[in-house]
């Protein structure tokens, strides 16, 4: 069953600069480069290396704070509740080679979290080759009424959304992962076209769902990518857990044009942990969160790579 995902609300995008707080401690140790398959090559990776109670590094990344985008619709166009901050409760490097992103609850009720995002934005497979995005991601552990509500994400945007000359969905987008109310699945969707319906089918855009290798997404490590393919006609975009790939879009599902603006430019990557919004409720088929929900189970990131290579294998 197709369920709306993270559907973004057409507006003029403004430079995203201006909406967020850049913070951090500097530059992160890397452990080790993130293992790669025989033919590609890192372009960018964080290990998130750095010291407990740190921020992300912020030569790589911007935080985002507040709830929304100056100009652009509250609560970040989805319905989500919480306030993204820069605060180390809610984003900071764990000590062990992890981001940690932890949703909060206080005493009033009101909730925070953490949405974090490129300063490069211009990840894009050159002529004739593939890029992937990839992160090694532990879902929140928990599951059942206490999940409820719970929304994280790793994603794509393309480039013109930030610099102002784009809107979303016509930019492009590209969830790489999303789970809601700890529920034992992921998605994955390409968003582009217009608002709504159109040859990308928004705002659910065109997706598809699977189980995760192993016994539960929730709670374990698993290695969420996806692969941009410039190097077959039709261009084609899939998604993958742990190697396995479930969904593939080609550029002869739309019109060239719609392709184009969705893909002919770079994109930047997003990380956050979302409370509450439209496709938790789609999900649990009522608003979310709800009193049960439990506050500070955290998502885990060991790495976020891109890499590129040659010749479709």
């Amino acid at each position: 069953m197709k369920l709306p995902l993270r559907s973004r609300r057409t507006w003029s995008a403004v430079t995203s600069a201006l909406a967020v707080l850049a913070v951090g401690f500097g530059p992160s140790v890397a452990r080790a480069t993130p293992p790669s398959a025989d033919g590609w090559a890192v372009e960018w990776t964080d290990d998130f290396d750095g010291r407990a109670g740190t921020a992300p590094d912020p030569k790589n990344w911007i935080t985002d704070v507040g709830t929304g985008y100056p100009g652009g619709p509250p609560h970040w166009g989805t319905g989500e509740v919480q306030r993204y901050t820069a605060d180390p409760a809610n984003l900071s490097q764990d000590g062990r080679g992890n981001l940690r992103i932890t949703p909060l609850r206080d005493s009033a009720g009101r909730w925070t979290s953490a949405r974090i995002e490129t300063r490069r934005s211009d990840f894009r497979p050159p002529d004739g080759k593939k890029l992937r995005i990839e992160a090694r991601i532990q879902l929140p552990g928990i599951t059942g009424p206490a999940a409820s509500g719970y929304w994280p994400a790793f994603w794509t945007l393309g480039s013109p959304f930030r610099t102002g000359e784009g809107v979303s969905p016509t930019v492009g987008e590209f969830d790489v992962l999303e789970n809601a109310n700890g529920v034992n699945r992921i998605w994955g969707a390409m968003h582009c076209g217009t608002s709504e319906g159109g040859p990308c089918e928004e705002s659910t855009g065109l997706a598809a769902d699977t189980t995760c290798p192993g016994p539960v997404c929730t709670g374990r490590f698993h290695t969420y990518a996806v692969e941009w393919d410039r190097s077959v006609k039709p261009e084609r975009v899939s998604w993958y857990v742990d190697g396995r790939r479930y969904h593939s879009v080609s550029s002869a599902q739309m019109n060239e044009a719609t392709w184009d603006a969705a893909t002919g430019h770079g994109h930047f990557i997003l990380l956050n942990l979302a409370i509450g919004g439209g496709f938790p409720k789609a999900i649990a088929g009522h608003s979310t969160p709800t009193p049960e929900t439990r506050p500070g189970s955290s998502m885990l990131v060991d790495h976020v790579t891109v890499l590129t290579t040659g010749a479709s294998e």
